[in-house]
């Protein structure tokens, strides 16, 4: 591993901070940094007893337990049950979600997990996948804190056009949570309309997700809430296989039990010695792809904190550290946000009114205190536009360019603050331009 973390690097960040008037305290810098030093040194995994939550020492050094019960009811939503002896589970928070000592205003609420189910044939595996999830969509279509997003499930074994659009072969199949009821939709093929149905899709899993809005009513506040599935499947051999071809990781995710750590631990294992390489190689090819190919430097911040933090650069780990809890990153989770209240305020949502409005009302704050000027008028405007036709029970499609706005000046927003701040320390910069240049 790469150990550049040492007091020279330090120095060198902490000047690159002063001159943005970013505040990064030194003592706690170091003090994290001898922390996560520590951590690396014992096992992989780490259980808290006190919880009976676990995951990769480096992950649960990053984890505040401040929110977990509110993880585990949200948890009940969007988690799939063991079915003995079929399937079991172990369901975790991953993403910033799971940094929240470091994440202070994450976007979305983020869930892993991984579905392992015995069977006698890989077929029969995806059988009881496909009716897993399909089970799960239509049990939580709508309630009184929640409401089905959306469902990727199957593969496209062709190029196709769907309501309009080209999708391509070897992309997830999205479906609408009245199309997941119906099982099947329409779509076009060489000219030639044909329906592609749920079973159709079971052949080849992919890369599967679930997305619904939910509602905190404690917090008077509504999120998004995505499960993404890693499937396993168990053979009578003993066999242990990916039904979407790669088994992942678990360097971002903190598991909710510490019940499913027999599971966990069965699948964990067939992971290769070189995983952790492999899993940076990964998280390189994302940094290039949101630096050149579709930018996004908060993106390509929270990967490049996850690769740092692995990979021994500890100085600069430290320095994201400080960049996710300042102010404008508040404008991330006003993105992610801005399109939930307006999908939560559609007619037949059993969301409570005042608490989508109060959500809008806590967007505006958010904009005030993150921007200035012109463009804080542009965007406290565009959402007080939304906040008055959620009032006033308009439409969605009546919002729309406001909506638009919002997220577009939010993220271009953020991009402009991270790509600054991380070209402006001459370690990440050299390290962008060197994942950049192998990778073109």
């Amino acid at each position: 591993m790469d150990t550049t973390g040492g007091g020279s690097a330090l120095d060198s960040v902490i000047e690159s901070a002063r001159r943005l008037g970013v505040e990064l305290d030194e003592h706690e810098a170091t003090a994290w940094m001898a922390a996560i030093e520590v951590e690396t040194a014992g096992g992989d995994v780490v259980v808290d007893v006190n919880t009976g939550i676990y995951g990769h020492r480096v992950t649960m050094l990053d984890f505040s337990g401040a929110d977990l019960d509110r993880f585990r009811r949200i948890g009940e939503i969007v988690g799939f049950p063991d079915r003995l002896p079929e399937v079991r589970t172990a369901l975790a928070i991953s993403g910033s979600a799971a940094q929240s000592k470091v994440q202070a205003f994450p976007g979305d609420c983020d869930y892993f997990e991984r579905i392992h189910i015995t069977a006698p044939t890989r077929e029969a595996a995806c059988a009881i996948l496909s009716r897993e999830i399909r089970e799960k969509a239509l049990a939580t279509k709508l309630g009184p804190t929640y409401r089905l997003w959306e469902v990727k499930f199957g593969t496209w074994a062709f190029d196709a056009v769907r309501d309009g659009q080209p999708v391509s072969k070897g992309w997830p199949i999205s479906w609408s949570p009245e199309e997941v009821e119906a099982g099947k939709f329409g779509a076009v093929r060489d000219g030639v309309p044909f329906e592609l149905t749920w079973d159709d899709a079971a052949a080849e899993p992919g890369w599967c997700k679930v997305d619904w809005i939910v509602a905190d009513p404690a917090r008077r506040a509504l999120a998004n809430a995505s499960n993404v599935l890693d499937a396993t499947w168990e053979a009578p051999n003993g066999k242990i296989v990916a039904l979407d071809g790669h088994l992942d990781p678990y360097f971002q995710e903190v598991y909710l039990e510490a019940d499913s750590l027999p599971v966990f631990t069965k699948i964990v294992q067939e992971l290769s010695a070189d995983s952790v390489d492999d899993y940076v190689e990964q998280l390189e090819h994302e940094v290039w792809k949101y630096t050149v190919k579709d930018p996004n430097f908060g993106k390509v911040a929270r990967r490049l904190y996850n690769i740092f933090r692995l990979s021994g650069r500890y100085a600069e780990a430290a320095y994201l550290r400080e960049l996710f809890d300042e102010p404008t990153t508040i404008l991330y989770q006003v993105a992610a946000l801005v399109r939930t209240i307006d999908d939560a305020g559609k007619p037949g949502s059993e969301f409570d009114t005042e608490m989508v409005l109060h959500q809008a009302d806590e967007l505006i704050m958010a904009a005030v205190a993150a921007l200035d000027g012109p463009e804080e008028a542009e965007m406290v405007a565009a959402l007080t536009a939304v906040r008055k036709s959620l009032a006033e029970g308009g439409t969605s499609a009546s919002r729309a360019a406001e909506v638009t706005l919002v997220k577009d000046d939010a993220l271009r927003t953020t991009n402009a603050y991270f790509e600054r701040r991380l070209r402006a320390v001459p370690g990440i910069s050299a390290y962008l331009d060197e994942v950049v240049a192998k990778a073109g």
